[in-house]
């Protein structure tokens, strides 16, 4: 008969910990999405869910149904799903790396405008481009 209280206290414990923990994490993302409305809006830095980056043009935080606009080139303005937009990373993240160019310099007489990068590698030609066209 003890060890039966005993289960059931630890799983009343249980049982309260899971609906405070859960209740806790609800308000931590209510508190994030309420940031994150308040901070779309046109002219911020967003990422696309698919790693586009952008400029936001038009966003209806209220009416997720209508479409946000992002520029993603000068000129080049696309419709997406609002939900599939969000705010770029901070660039302050990117301050705190090293920056790849100095990490690794070019050699001298190395030019960067000649050939391609094909997985990280420098290549005279694309394959499937060929000199010779019928």
């Amino acid at each position: 008969m003890d060890m039966n209280l005993i289960l059931l206290v630890v799983l009343a414990a249980m049982l309260i910990f899971m609906f405070i923990n859960g209740r806790r994490n609800a308000k931590k993302r209510q508190e994030l999405e309420q940031e994150r409305r308040t901070k779309m809006v046109p002219g911020a830095r967003v990422m696309t869910r698919s790693g586009l980056f952008g400029t936001l043009v038009a966003f209806d935080a209220e009416d997720l149904t209508q479409p946000a606009r992002v520029e993603i080139a000068p000129g080049v303005v696309v419709d997406m799903h609002a939900q599939a937009v969000d705010l770029a990373p901070e660039e302050s993240a990117a301050a705190d790396e090293p920056a790849a160019d100095d990490a690794t310099e070019t050699p001298a007489g190395d030019t960067t405008d000649e050939g391609y990068s094909l997985n990280g590698e420098r290549v005279e030609k694309l394959p499937g481009d060929d000199d010779t066209k019928n």
